[in-house]
This record gives structure tokens, C-alpha cells and sequence, in this order.
């Protein structure tokens, strides 16, 4: 079971295309407000209903953890004492964890970016304490996976898919969606 958390200002682009990648190749994802009301407002005013309440989500049964971007979004999250808590946690079990943009901030204000290679949009490296910056679309490092920003948002839902359900389903899900055609033609 994957977890993804909305919170007010979250990017839609980020926080809907890894539930719809993932969900195509066959991951089980729940979207979970930390609002405290399953109607979560984007930071372009787009009202997303979550699937879930944070008190509601079995954080602990959980495969990943993961964090969209935008602003405030992300700085919403990362006030949320109880998800900050549940990141530690999940980290220390060794578990994944997932973040893009500007979400970084919230996994280097916990520290779970030290000694890490790690990529966000580009002006937020300065929060990823102890990470080294790569600039990179994504990069894994561990359990954790980072993603630079909404034009990084597929490769970096691939890869997590490629970790959850293998090479072949994210490779299938890649030709349906024909990004692997796009690729080739660039």
C-alpha cells in the first residue's frame, strides 16, 4: 500500500500522475488529507477529494510513504506534526519514501537526506540537510526517492513504480502511456 499526502497548495500535476501510474500498474495507492477534510484545494485552486483522513491511513502496513510538491503545499506538510512522525518512523524501518520539489524540505528538516544523494526543484537544495544536491529528474538513494519538479513528475513515477512492482509492469505501463515512443523520438 502506498500513501500519498495532500495537504493545502499541493501541485496537482505532482500528486496526480504517480496515482495514476502507479495505479496502472497494478499498486494499490490511497491519497490521505492531513486537512482534516477529505476536499484538499491544490495550489491552483483545483479541489481534489482524498481517498482518506490522516487518522483513517494504517501508516505502518505502509510500502511508501510519498510527498507531492507546490507551495504551500509542502511547507503545509511539513507542519503536520503527525506526518513528520510517521516519516521518521517509516524511515528507521528501512521503508520507502518519496518526495518531489519542493517536499524535499520536509524529509532534510528530519534529517532522513543526510549523507544522501538527493534532487528537488531548483532554490529548495538549501533545505535538504546533508543531502548532495544532484539536479537530477529523480534520484534514488536507498529507500528514499527524490524528484526535481512538475516536468520530472513521469520518469520519477516510473522509477517508484519499477521499485514496487518490477521492470516489466513499469516498462508495460511506460509503452501503454507511450512515453517510451517519445523518449525514442527525442
Amino acid at each position: 500500500m502506498v500513501y500519498e499526502f495532500l495537504a493545502t497548495g499541493f501541485e496537482e500535476v505532482e500528486a496526480l500522475a504517480p496515482v495514476d501510474i502507479l495505479r496502472r500498474g497494478g499498486v494499490e495507492i490511497k491519497t490521505v488529507s492531513v486537512t482534516g477534510d477529505l476536499v484538499v484545494e491544490s495550489a491552483h485552486g483545483v479541489g481534489i477529494r482524498a481517498d482518506l483522513l490522516f487518522d483513517e491511513a494504517d501508516l505502518a502496513s505502509a510500502d511508501l510513504l510519498m510527498l507531492p510538491g507546490g507551495l504551500p503545499g509542502a511547507t503545509n506538510l511539513n507542519d503536520h506534526e503527525g506526518l513528520r512522525r510517521a516519516l521518521t518512523e517509516h524511515n528507521a524501518r528501512g521503508r520507502r519514501i518519496a518526495a518531489i520539489c519542493a517536499a524535499p524540505l520536509v524529509l532534510g528538516g528530519l534529517g532522513l537526506l543526510e549523507g544522501r544523494r538527493a534532487t528537488c526543484y531548483p532554490g529548495f537544495e538549501k533545505y535538504m540537510t546533508g543531502a548532495t544536491y544532484t539536479a537530477e529528474l529523480f534520484t534514488t538513494d536507498g529507500n528514499i526517492t527524490t524528484g526535481r519538479g512538475p516536468a520530472a513528475v513521469l520518469p520519477y513515477s516510473y522509477a517508484i513504480l519499477e521499485q514496487l512492482a518490477g521492470a516489466d509492469t513499469a516498462k508495460a505501463v511506460r509503452d501503454g502511456m507511450i512515453y517510451t515512443q517519445l523518449m525514442e523520438e527525442k
